[in-house]
């Protein structure tokens, strides 16, 4: 609201600081009440943001006690872990077994017994194919690899190595003391399974080459020195299980055994059990989520009364009501699928008191989960189970088109149109000022003419 006229020549008021003023008293308690109408409606969008995100992450432990898989979760326990340890998935069945690991599976690898003086010495001077195969079942596909005249120990080396269709080997070179010279390092050539298993075990066989690429046929024993592959061989509950694996996974459904020494003779204990603590947990998570929740919604909705704090941003709002209402009741009430012994919240340790904050009871909700596990999982996951209901009301409030999602639409489109109220009421202003500017001058010319005249009749009746 800037002012371009100059003070009053014939009244010698100061215009400007006059039409300022009364613009400013006219226009500034409607920009006031705009600002203040912004940061409510700012406040509550802010509001409303926290809630979503509250109840967002409140839904995200109701459902994982939604899951009724939860409650068959196992977990397996190995009473030696130097012979193996286990773990449990989905699928596995609570109980006892015995394992005795009697042979561990282990890769095929061979080191050739000729000697090489260093990686760039000449394995072949005229070049040739070395091919690859596997015993038959096997899950490996045999192939060829071509070698050039003149290649070097590194040369075959990379050869194998970057073959197409090589899934089956890994050539390498080691750098060890000559057994041929004393005091001389030397180079070989060292072949091994990708994979451990007798299925896995590779033959090469050279065709077409020389004496030096001749040397690496395994058909010749005494070309290698071979660590035969193996087969893990197992008893589980007395009977022999083999594998080309260390890691078995198909000997008891859901349950993993990693091999980890051979002990023929030594028999293990293996127990498959409800993974109760991982329960417990979950459901520690909820009351924590739960309570995150309510100190959130207590505070959005607070009235501060004269305690000289401020009132939350969504002091009085319906669908906060709404919400807390719910949760309430959703929490307090009975689950009819249930079994009466357990079929509430209370009956399995979790309660809640008269400020609305939520407890659990360790031992009462051990208690439960111990004498009858169905029972607890249906307070929870059945069809009209606590977290089936909860989520199913958390997501009506946080869906697209929600009661929240429009309210905060709602709030969006006022504060767009916030700018065009404040752009409306300075073009009045600015409307309002000139028209002030205009009286004024028209006014101070008045008064200038009127002072000339009454200089002039003074001058006249002197």
């Amino acid at each position: 609201m800037s002012i371009s006229s100059s003070t009053g020549i014939g009244s010698g008021m100061d215009i400007n600081g006059i039409v300022s003023q009364l613009v400013q008293a006219e226009g500034q308690p409607q920009f006031n009440a705009i600002t203040r109408q912004q940061t409510a409606a700012n406040a509550r969008l802010s509001g409303l943001g926290s809630l979503k995100s509250a109840l967002s992450s409140f839904q995200t432990a109701v459902q994982k006690l939604k899951d009724a898989n939860l409650f068959k979760a196992t977990q397996a326990v190995s009473a030696n872990t130097a012979i193996f340890t286990t773990t449990a998935g989905a699928g596995a069945v609570p109980g006892s077994h015995t394992v005795e690991v009697t042979q561990l599976a282990k890769s095929k690898q061979s080191i050739t017994t000729t000697e090489y003086a260093n990686t760039a010495s000449v394995a072949t001077a005229t070049g040739g194919a070395l091919n690859f195969t596997y015993p038959a079942g096997s899950t490996k596909t045999a192939f060829a690899v071509t070698i050039g005249a003149g290649a070097t120990l590194a040369n075959v080396r990379d050869a194998i190595n970057g073959a197409t269709g090589n899934n089956g080997v890994t050539a390498s070179i080691i750098n060890v003391d000559s057994t041929v010279t004393p005091g001389t390092t030397i180079s070989k050539l060292v072949l091994t399974s990708k994979d451990a298993g007798t299925a896995n075990a590779f033959s090469l066989a050279v065709t077409g080459g020389d004496a030096g690429l001749n040397a690496l046929d395994t058909a010749t024993p005494a070309n290698y020195s071979t660590v035969a592959a193996t087969d893990a061989t197992i008893k589980i509950d007395g009977l022999a299980a083999t594998r080309s694996t260390n890691t078995i996974t198909d000997v008891l459904p859901g349950v993993t055994l990693n091999l980890q020494s051979a002990a023929v003779g030594t028999v293990v204990n293996l127990g498959v059990t409800l993974d109760t603590t991982a329960i417990s947990k979950t459901i520690t998570d909820f009351v924590t989520a739960y309570n995150s929740l309510h100190s959130t919604t207590s505070g959005l909705g607070k009235y501060a009364g004269t305690s000289g704090s401020s009132n939350g941003s969504l002091l009085g709002d319906a669908t906060l009501r709404n919400i807390s209402n719910q949760l309430r009741q959703d929490t307090s009430s009975t689950v009819t699928s249930a079994t009466s012994s357990y079929n509430s919240l209370a009956m399995i340790g979790i309660s809640i008191n008269k400020d609305g904050v939520m407890a659990l009871d360790s031992t009462k909700l051990t208690t439960a989960l111990t004498a009858n596990l169905s029972a607890v999982s249906d307070v929870f996951s059945s069809t009209d189970g606590v977290a089936t209901r909860l989520d199913s009301k958390l997501t009506q409030y946080l869906q697209s088109g929600g009661p929240l999602d429009s309210q905060q639409t709602s709030l969006n489109k006022q504060l767009t149109s916030f700018t065009a109220k404040r752009a409306d009421v300075q073009s009045r202003m600015d409307s309002l000022q000139a028209s002030m500017i205009k009286q004024f001058t028209a006014m101070d010319v008045i008064v200038g003419k009127l002072k000339s005249t009454s200089t002039y009749l003074a001058q006249a009746l002197a």
